[in-house]
């Protein structure tokens, strides 16, 4: 494929501005964009000024947030915000082909523990070959690869019949707010490739991820004479056994694309909040969580599937039969989703990523959600992931990206839309 003039011109553009993009990225993940603060925003706004500083076409658009979150299929949203932006750069092509989508979010968790950090967590810090940051695997890398492949694709003047689309999305993290927006705006493409981290590897299909809260109820009294209240923490525990059972039978059969995962649809509770004073006996306990939900598993099948656990529990104990336990589905709500069976996408992108220079690829399903659900199920838009950086270190400590994996991916994109674009 390189030996093509056009290819080995862009590839020309991007071996030429290493210094350049390994700087912008440098920049990108100094800025703290957690999700629902102000440089979430601010950040978009940057990465905005500078698409169009590249010459590409961009709308940037304040998101209708309140109407949008009123509609029933919304994807949910997890932190506040009073405000959020969509961002679409466009290199126009004749008008005479197919168009391609790059997608990227721009919004991170937060940092957590600093403590735990070997540098300021917002340093950018390059050691070794790595770049260190929060957002630098998830997915500031990544949005960094389409930026430069795209940057590169212009200034080398090649002509493309088909549009290339760089999309910077906010809210990802917390159910994919930014991406039901862009679908909203109306943009679409022919084909799409969202560059969240997968070591290079080719990651079709994800599992989903819903976001549930259960609330316990139980009698207060004075600590001294506890035998006469009732202990919301203790008429937890029974449903902490019940959905550990739960998430065996739901991972007892799984689709060949997951096996590489020990636990491809988790069930975690992550928080739990109980008593407001330390000499009572607490009366509620709140437990916040996470269902994975399997390939192609309706939505619906897996909430019923928790609430009818969690309704076993209280039938077996009289004072839950007569205090149920409520079950809440809020914030991000992550159905599962695929790349469409008879899509080339794949195919082209392993072409693409070998011409790039890259080694062989593996072929795996992500067990956690992604915006790839909502470029397919609502958008019809062919989507597959590919990008740098390895998610066993996204939001965790020390988080990092291999510099030499985000200019092997810029250069694979870059090729795969010289070739689907024509």
């Amino acid at each position: 494929m390189t030996s093509d003039p056009r290819r080995a011109a862009v590839l020309d553009e991007i071996d030429g501005s290493v210094a350049e993009m390994t700087q912008r990225l440098v920049e990108l993940v100094r800025a703290p964009s957690v999700g629902g603060t102000d440089v979430e925003s601010s950040a978009q706004a940057a990465l905005a000024a500078e698409l169009a500083r590249d010459g590409l076409e961009v709308d940037h658009w304040q998101v209708p947030l309140r109407e949008l979150e009123s509609r029933p299929d919304f994807p949910g949203m997890e932190v506040e915000r009073s405000e959020a932006w969509g961002l679409v750069g466009r290199l126009p092509g004749t008008g005479e082909g197919p168009s391609l989508m790059l997608n990227g979010h721009i919004d991170v968790v937060p940092e957590g523990d600093r403590a735990t950090w070997a540098d300021d967590p917002f340093s950018g810090t390059i050691r070794d070959g790595q770049l260190y940051g929060r957002g630098a695997c998830d997915m500031k890398g990544g949005l960094l690869s389409a930026v430069w492949a795209i940057t590169a694709l212009r200034r080398s003047g090649a002509r493309l019949q088909g549009d290339v689309l760089l999309a910077s999305v906010q809210g990802e993290e917390d159910g994919g707010m930014g991406t039901y927006a862009l679908l909203d705006r109306g943009w679409r493409a022919d084909a799409c490739i969202i560059p969240e981290p997968t070591s290079l590897d080719l990651v079709p299909a994800n599992a989903g991820a819903l976001t549930f809260r259960l609330t316990v109820r139980g009698l207060a009294t004075h600590a001294s004479r506890r035998l006469s209240g009732v202990s919301a923490i203790e008429k937890f525990w029974p449903f902490w056994e019940a959905l550990g059972a739960l998430e065996s039978r739901r991972n007892s059969r799984r689709d060949p694309l997951v096996d590489r995962w020990t636990l491809p649809y988790p069930l975690s509770v992550g928080m739990v909040s109980a008593g407001s004073w330390a000499s009572s006996v607490p009366d509620v306990l709140v437990a916040e969580g996470r269902l994975g939900v399997a390939l192609g598993e309706p939505v619906e099948d897996a909430r019923a599937s928790l609430e009818l656990a969690v309704a076993e529990v209280c039938d077996s104990d009289p004072w839950l039969k007569e205090h149920p336990v409520a079950v809440e589905w809020w914030g991000g709500q992550f159905a599962p989703g695929a790349l469409p069976e008879g899509s080339d996408l794949i195919e082209r992108m392993a072409d693409a990523h070998r011409a790039a220079g890259g080694a062989t690829q593996e072929t795996w399903a992500a067990p956690y959600g992604s915006d790839l659900r909502l470029m397919v199920s609502t958008g019809g838009v062919p989507t597959l992931q590919y990008g740098p950086g390895d998610t066993r270190l996204a939001h965790g400590p020390d988080e990092s990206v291999p510099l030499a994996e985000v200019a092997l991916a810029a250069r694979a994109l870059a090729f795969l839309a010289l070739d689907v674009c024509g």
